[in-house]
C-alpha cells in the first residue's frame, strides 16, 4: 500500500545523487519503522498520466521500539532514468511522494557478531543503515565496510561513513577503493575484480568467522565478490546480496521465452481474493494480473528487487531473471511474478504467503 509522505529534507550528497528525507506522521510510525537493508518503492505520475515506480534503499538508521522511525533514501541519477532526473532536479521540501512501506529480505537485524560489506557506489544506502544500526545497539558487533567508487567526488556519504569510523575506532573497519583515480593513501586505484578481493581479503579479516557478508551494488561486482567467497569457503548461507543494477539480457530472455506455453491461464490471489485469467502471448505473469488487479505489487519490473514475489501453488514457469530471491526462496516454491512465464497450461500463484 502507497501512503503519501511530505518530503521534509533534500541534501546534495553528490553532483548526480540525492538524500531524501521524509515526515512520517504519527499514525504510520510502525507502518515504516525499518530493519536495516530494507527498501521502499516511490511512486509519481508524469504529466501524461503515466506511473512511475522506483525502489531506493533507506540508508538512515532504525529506529529502536519507542522511537520516531527516519525514513531516508538516497537517489542516484541514472541516464534516462525518469524518477531520478525528477529526483535531482524538481523534487524540493513540501512536496508530497507516494511512499510504499519498507520491504525486502536483504537484511541485518542488529545482534552481536562480526559483519562485512562489500559495496560499490550507491550500494553503500542500504550497508549504511546496517552497519550505523548494528553498531550502535550491539556493543560486541564488528563491522567491516569494503567500498568501491569511481572517484573521490562520486563517493557517497562521506561524512556519515567518516562519523562511523571516529564513533567505533575499534569496531569500525573501513577500506576504500576508488576505480579511476589515485588515493594518496590506502589502495592503488583499479576495479575490485575476483583476482583483486582473493588477494585483499584474507588480509583484512579472519573471512571464515564472519557471521554475515553483505553484497550490494552493480552485478558484476556482486557476482564477482559472491564466487570470491565461496572460493574461499564461506558458507553460502552467510552471503547476502542484492543488486542495483544489471543489463537487459534481450537475447537470453528472447532464446527462453521460446519455450512457454503458447496458450494458459493464470490464477492468483492477492489480498484474500482470486481470479482467473488468460496469459497473453509473451507477457509476464505480473502483466497478466495487473489487467485486472491494478494493487498488485510491483516496482522494478526487472527481477532486481523482490517486491512482486509469489508462490508458486501449482504449475510451472520459466523465470527470465532473478536477482532478488534467495536459492532457499526458489527452492521453496518462490517466483518473481515480473520476470516468469507459463510453461504449463494452467499455472496458480499466491501473493499472500
Amino acid at each position: 500500500m502507497f501512503h503519501p509522505l511530505r518530503v521534509s529534507e533534500v541534501e546534495r550528497l553528490t553532483d548526480d545523487s540525492v538524500a531524501v528525507t521524509f515526515a512520517v506522521p504519527p499514525a504510520l510510525r510502525e507502518t515504516f519503522r525499518h530493519t536495516p537493508g530494507q527498501h521502499v518503492t516511490l511512486r509519481r505520475s508524469t504529466a501524461v498520466g503515466e506511473e512511475i515506480r522506483r525502489t531506493y534503499s533507506i540508508c538512515s538508521p532504525a529506529a529502536p521500539a519507542g522511537a520516531d522511525p527516519v525514513l531516508k533514501v538516497a537517489i542516484r541519477l541514472v541516464d534516462g532514468g525518469e524518477f531520478s532526473t525528477y529526483a535531482l532536479k524538481e523534487l524540493a521540501v513540501g512536496d508530497t511522494v507516494d511512499v510504499m512501506e519498507p520491504m525486502g529480505r536483504f537484511l541485518l537485524a542488529p545482534r552481536p557478531g562480526r559483519f562485512a560489506a562489500i559495496v560499490g557506489g550507491s550500494g553503500i544506502t542500504p550497508v549504511l543503515s546496517m552497519a550505523a544500526t548494528v553498531l550502535e545497539r550491539e556493543p560486541d558487533a564488528q563491522f567491516c565496510l569494503i567500498r568501491s567508487d569511481r572517484t573521490a567526488a562520486s563517493t557517497m556519504f562521506v561524512d556519515e561513513v567518516a562519523d562511523l569510523k571516529d564513533r567505533f575506532p575499534g569496531r569500525f573497519q573501513l577500506i576504500t577503493v576508488l576505480s579511476r583515480e589515485e588515493q594518496q593513501a590506502g589502495l592503488p586505484s583499479g576495479r575490485l575484480d575476483r583476482e583483486r578481493l582473493t588477494a585483499l581479503l584474507p588480509r583484512l579479516l579472519p573471512v571464515g568467522e564472519v557471521d554475515g557478508w553483505y553484497l550490494c551494488g552493480p552485478f558484476g561486482l556482486v557476482q564477482g565478490a559472491e564466487r570470491t567467497l565461496r572460493d574461499l569457503g564461506v558458507e553460502r548461507g552467510r552471503i547476502h546480496q542484492e543488486i542495483f543494477h544489471v543489463d537487459d539480457g534481450s537475447a537470453a530472455v528472447a532464446a527462453r521465452a521460446a519455450a512457454v506455453a503458447a496458450h494458459a491461464t493464470l490464477t492468483a490471489t492477492l489480498d484474500g481474493r482470486s481470479g482467473t485469467w488468460p496469459v497473453r502471448e509473451a507477457e509476464s505473469l505480473l502483466e497478466t494480473v495487473l489487467r485486472a488487479r491494478a494493487d498488485a505489487p510491483y516496482a522494478c519490473k526487472g527481477g532486481v528487487c523482490g517486491t512482486c514475489r509469489a508462490f508458486l501453488v501449482s504449475g510451472e514457469v520459466r523465470m527470465d531473471r532473478n536477482y532478488a530471491l534467495e536459492n532457499e526462496e526458489t527452492e521453496a516454491g518462490y517466483v518473481l511474478a515480473c520476470q516468469s512465464h507459463p510453461v504449463t497450461p494452467e499455472v496458480v500463484l499466491d501473493f499472500d504467503r
